[in-house]
This record gives C-alpha cells, sequence and structure tokens, in this order.
C-alpha cells in the first residue's frame, strides 16, 4: 500500500510541481504565467485522455509490470522537463507526464481491494488517496522552496529521481497482480450511461475545474492581494497541504458512510475558503482560508472515489478510469480557464471562478443520483 500511495505521490507532485515554480518558469522560458499555468492544462487533458484508454489498452498485462512502465516514463517525462530550453520541449514533456498519469491513477485507485482484506478496503484507499494531499504537504511546497533555493529545473531532476526508485520499489515489493479480466473501451465508455456515475462525475468535475482554476495560480494571488514573497507564500502552501492531509483521512471515514454528504459538505467548505481568501488577503487571513481549503479539497478525490466504486462496484478498474479521465481533464480545464480569466482580468478573479463552480457542485448533489450500494 506504501508503494502505491508513493506512487500516486509522485505522479500528483509531477503534475502540480509547476503552481509553485510559475513565476521563475515563466521568466525562463520567455512566456506569461499565464501560459506557464497552461503546463498544467496540457498533462491534465493528455491525462485525461489516456486514463480511460488505459484500462483496454492493457488487456491482460500484469498490472504490475504497467505500474513499472509508468513510473519509468515519468522519470523521463521530468527529466526532459528540467532540461528544456524551451516552452515547447516543455510542452512534450508535459505531455509525457500525463500519459503517465493517467495510466498510474486509473491502474492505482482500484488496487486496495486486492491488496487488503475487505474490512480494510475503505482505509487502504484513503492511505492510497493520502498520496495527493500529501504531494501538497511535502511536493509542491517543496518544489517551491527548492526552485528558490536552486532553481526550477532542480526541482524536476528532483522529481524525476524519486520517480525512478519508485519504479524500482514497485518492482520489488508488489506482488503479480494480473488482470481480473480484459475490458474493451465501449465497456469503459458504457457506464457514463450510469446517472449514479455520471452525477458523480458532474460533481468532481465542477469542484475540481473550481480548485485548479483558483490553486494553480494562488502564488499570483497572494502576491497581488497580500504583498507576500516566495518564501512565505511557501510556508503558506505547506499549511493547505498539512490540512488537505488531515481532510483526506477524516473525508474518507465520513464518505463510507455517506458520500453523497461528505461531498456536499467539502463543495461548502472550499466555497466559504476562496471567499475568505478573498475578504482576508493578510497573512492570518490567507492562513485560516488555506487551512480550510486544503480541508476541504484534501477529502474530494477519496470521497469521490468512494462515490464511484459505490456506484460501479462490478467495474471497478472501468469506473476508476473514468474517474481518473474527468478528474484530470478538470484539472486541464481549471488551469486553462483559470488562465484566461488571471490574463484577462488579473489574478483575484479567479477566486470568483471558484466559487461559483463549487455552488454548481451543491446543485448537482441536489439533483443528481446517488449510489445505492457501499464499496466492497
Amino acid at each position: 500500500m506504501l508503494v502505491v500511495t508513493a506512487g500516486i505521490f509522485t505522479v500528483v507532485t509531477s503534475e502540480m510541481l509547476p503552481v509553485g515554480l510559475l513565476t521563475p518558469m515563466a521568466a525562463a522560458l520567455g512566456i506569461t504565467e499565464g501560459t506557464a499555468g497552461q503546463t498544467l492544462t496540457t498533462t491534465g487533458l493528455v491525462a485525461a485522455v489516456a486514463a480511460p484508454l488505459v484500462v483496454p489498452a492493457l488487456g491482460r498485462l500484469d498490472r504490475r509490470r504497467a505500474l513499472v512502465a509508468l513510473m519509468v516514463l515519468l522519470a523521463a517525462a521530468n527529466l526532459l522537463a528540467a532540461w528544456s530550453p524551451g516552452f515547447a520541449v516543455m510542452v512534450v514533456a508535459r505531455v509525457l507526464v500525463g500519459i503517465a498519469m493517467g495510466g498510474v491513477w486509473s491502474l492505482a485507485a482500484g488496487l486496495a481491494v486486492r491488496l487488503v482484506p475487505a474490512a480494510a478496503v475503505g482505509r487502504a484507499t484513503a492511505t492510497i488517496f493520502s498520496g495527493i494531499a500529501v504531494a501538497s504537504v511535502l511536493g509542491v511546497p517543496a518544489g517551491t522552496f527548492l526552485g528558490e533555493l536552486a532553481g526550477w529545473r532542480a526541482a524536476f531532476v528532483v522529481v524525476g529521481v524519486l520517480a525512478a526508485v519508485v519504479a524500482v520499489a514497485t518492482a520489488a515489493a508488489l506482488p503479480a497482480l494480473p488482470a481480473e479480466r480484459a475490458v474493451p473501451l465501449r465497456g469503459v465508455l458504457a457506464l457514463l450511461g450510469d446517472p449514479r456515475v455520471a452525477t458523480g462525475l458532474v460533481v468532481v468535475a465542477l469542484l475540481v475545474v473550481g480548485h485548479f482554476g483558483a490553486y494553480t495560480y494562488v502564488r499570483p494571488v497572494l502576491e497581488e492581494i497580500g504583498g507576500m514573497g516566495a518564501p512565505l507564500i511557501g510556508m503558506l502552501l505547506l499549511v493547505y497541504g498539512v490540512a488537505g492531509v488531515l481532510g483526506n483521512f477524516v473525508a474518507g471515514a465520513a464518505a463510507a458512510r455517506s458520500a453523497r454528504r461528505t461531498l456536499a459538505g467539502l463543495a461548502g467548505l472550499l466555497a466559504a475558503a476562496v471567499v475568505l481568501l478573498a475578504l482576508a488577503p493578510s497573512v492570518p487571513g490567507a492562513a485560516v482560508a488555506l487551512v480550510v481549503w486544503g480541508l476541504a479539497y484534501g477529502g474530494v478525490s477519496v470521497a469521490a472515489q468512494n462515490w464511484m466504486m459505490a456506484a460501479a462496484p462490478q467495474a471497478r478498474e472501468s469506473v476508476s478510469s473514468l474517474f481518473a479521465g474527468v478528474f484530470n481533464g478538470a484539472i486541464a480545464l481549471g488551469a486553462l480557464g483559470g488562465g484566461l480569466v488571471v490574463d484577462g482580468f488579473g489574478p483575484p478573479a479567479v477566486l470568483v471562478w471558484a466559487v461559483v463552480l463549487a455552488i454548481g457542485a451543491l446543485v448537482a448533489l441536489a439533483l443528481g443520483r446517488t449510489p445505492a450500494v457501499r464499496p466492497s
């Protein structure tokens, strides 16, 4: 379980690394901060396409071998990003990150049921998804700090080396994981016709688009409305990440009882946190806002995965791949939309974007279908 969690941590850190490095990346590559933020858009779009294709493409290939190959690809992609002499090469690197991320997430999200006894699946799922929150605690802030200390390229090198280490650990620690059955692409896409699955995907899309529209540009927001420097922003992102880890485990336990109520609570908290950040741009106000934001968003992925597993317990890999695809597509749309808002109206405007979409998620939960069964 720890190796799988490390894999999730590494792909999420790889995806999110530009968040804390936007300003120096943009300067070095000769682009605007809004354009630099599109490196997240690129990764998210590719992951969104790759995720639902992975399960059908792998057929009956052993899942351990697939995870090792994807982590090796991730290592190469980060090293290419570190070397990139211009924006075009960076885009290629981020495409490769997207392929690796879509594949790793699709396979890892549903592995808990195969690695632990049935009674521990809920806790194990929360552990796997804690990799996302821990990436916020250690990955993104550490990347921000390392970027200030040794340059933004060094941050990509470190994450590339980490991916290679995780590849070796995956090969050594995981048991053989033969495919449970081959699933054609049409079988994956057929799940979109299930209203319970569709409702969960819509809620995920709204929350994640809103979150990433604002969070991708949190550094410019804090610089503009709070007048904060890079070291302080790195510390605030660390606070956010610690809260995210806590939110992951609290939401995981709550979602096992009611994924609908849990997601509704998280959406409300997310909207409240963004409003607080806009109204209280001082350091104490920003710290409180980021704690609430971390608690809320830290629980979204694990609560949504609980929803998906309950909505389609007979198709764990397939529904997980759809979840990963929509989640990463939403990251891309959030970064894209947020970048357009930042370039057109300034960084503070993305906070309004996030609040509106969080409210939209609450409406979708009120009107949509709720899974009638619990994950097994």
